[in-house]
């Protein structure tokens, strides 16, 4: 049972014949329970101003399950590697897979998943617009990890499809997401940026199926300056929340650059929210009015009325992928990030920009049915991703670039944002992993992360670890 909220400077209610008092939902905090390595020496280069083993939209590098926490990463060596350590432990046991990353490109993540209804450990790397490379463990892997081996062999051959069912030539951004029944799905992209289709595929515990493409990169969009005839959504997320809705925000971009005032910008514009209550079958926009179905000839699209729930230009050099959460209402929130009007009216360059005037918004549903935006008072000083994290008192933090904590409660309607931790001392690059399973776990906020260091010098990976509120 939650806790009933007490608004700021209200006491709490003393002792009545009625019953005993009730305690004030705490705030936000973190306490830092110290850093492990991974690894002293992880694969540097920086593509697209990002890291290969610290892009945020990664879903999951970094996992907790059944008491065990998992991270998968590219050595020096550009071997593929997964590693298991038990909760509170700081030792990690590795393996290293039959993959080497193929090419110094930042999309090509390892992204890992669970399949509940049989134990498994999935993994989806190196990809960008092309094939990728799939591997499961043995079943019950995950189920019992003190009594199973962490050694190659749980671990299958490596292959170019889902265990024989071929997806698509151009795939990028695999994210795992399992589904309340114990299924795991696979959200990708199947096409090219700014022309492209997002899918879905599920594993049921026997075999993998394709439910298809659920949006369409057709139609025309037209701005102030120009117009597109193709894109792709980009998501901030794809999740389900406690009660069984798969929840989903994003970004459109166009291909056509004529839609932004300078070329210098990213063609990035609005944010926009999608729902199902069917696992990802159908999907609906915010007033419930279905726009699109997976597989079928009517997918969601650009011209659909009631998708966007924050309207933005193309010349503020919008982010894509950022992050979304769900709050224990249901509810969802995101994590966006752009440079505001009030730093000029158009983007030239988004990389100087967003790192000169960047600020992260914080974008919510409310109980209400309405959306609400409130600026995060911390400079981005960068042009990368911000991740949202909301703990069990529905509290919410955003993980900055370089590893920083800024924090706002729930009780305050999310207007108290201030910066908890300046991640100092992290020597963080940039953009951090979270894993998003352990909060719920054991109350830890854990996110991987990667030092700086310069050409192509490798440099140690670490995740931190910080006790959130009981």
């Amino acid at each position: 049972m939650r806790r009933r909220t007490v608004p700021a400077g209200v006491p709490a209610a003393s002792a009545t014949a009625a019953g005993p008092a009730r305690a004030a939902v705490p705030g936000p905090s973190v306490t830092s329970k110290g850093t492990t390595e991974l690894d002293a020496r992880a694969v540097y280069f920086v593509s697209y101003d990002g890291l290969v083993n610290n892009n945020s939209f990664q879903k999951n590098g970094l996992l907790t399950h059944k008491g065990h926490q998992y991270a998968a990463w590219y050595t020096a060596s550009r071997d593929a590697v997964v590693a298991r350590r038990a909760l509170g432990s700081a030792i990690w046991s590795t393996v290293t897979l039959p993959h080497r990353l193929k090419a110094d490109d930042s999309h090509n993540v390892i992204s890992m998943g669970v399949s509940a209804a049989d134990g498994r450990l999935h993994l989806n790397m190196d990809s960008h617009s092309d094939g990728f490379f799939y591997v499961k463990s043995a079943a019950g892997l995950l189920d019992d990890p003190a009594g199973t081996a962490w050694t190659p062999s749980v671990f299958g051959a490596v292959r170019t499809t889902l265990d024989g069912l071929a997806l698509t030539p151009q795939f990028t951004y695999p994210q795992f997401v399992a589904t309340p029944e114990g299924r795991l799905q696979l959200s990708y992209r199947a096409g090219i940026s700014g022309n492209g289709r997002n899918a879905l595929a599920e594993y049921d515990g026997t075999r993998w199926t394709a439910l298809g493409e659920w949006t369409s990169a057709t139609g025309t969009y037209t701005g102030e300056h120009g117009s597109s005839t193709a894109r792709n959504m980009y998501l901030h997320g794809i999740d389900y929340d406690t009660r069984g809705r798969l929840h989903a925000l994003f970004t459109w971009r166009e291909q056509n650059a004529a839609v932004m005032r300078s070329g210098g910008g990213i063609a990035n514009h609005d944010t926009g929210y999608v729902w199902s209550d069917d696992r990802g079958r159908t999907w609906r926009n915010d007033a419930g009015t279905v726009v699109g179905t997976t597989g079928g000839p009517d997918k969601v699209c650009a011209g659909d009325g009631g998708l966007v729930v924050d309207p933005l230009g193309p010349d503020h050099s919008l982010m894509n992928q950022e992050s979304q959460a769900t709050d224990s209402a249901g509810r969802p929130h995101a994590v966006i990030s752009y440079v505001p009007g009030r730093f000029g009216r158009c983007t030239t360059d988004y990389v100087t920009d967003r790192t000169a005037h960047g600020r992260a918004f914080h974008l919510r549903k409310t109980a209400s049915g309405g959306w609400r935006k409130t600026e995060i008072p911390v400079p981005l000083a960068s042009s990368q991703r911000t991740r949202l994290v909301l703990d069990r008192y529905d509290n919410a933090y955003a993980v900055l670039p370089y590893g920083r904590i800024a924090a706002a409660s729930q009780a305050s309607g999310y207007t108290d944002w201030r910066l908890l931790y300046d991640g100092g001392g992290l020597n963080a690059f940039g953009e951090v992993v979270i894993d998003e399973t352990r909060v719920r776990a054991d109350n830890v906020l854990s996110f991987l992360y990667q030092e700086k260091s310069a050409g192509t010098t490798p440099s140690a990976l670490h995740v931190a670890d910080f006790a959130l509120p009981a």
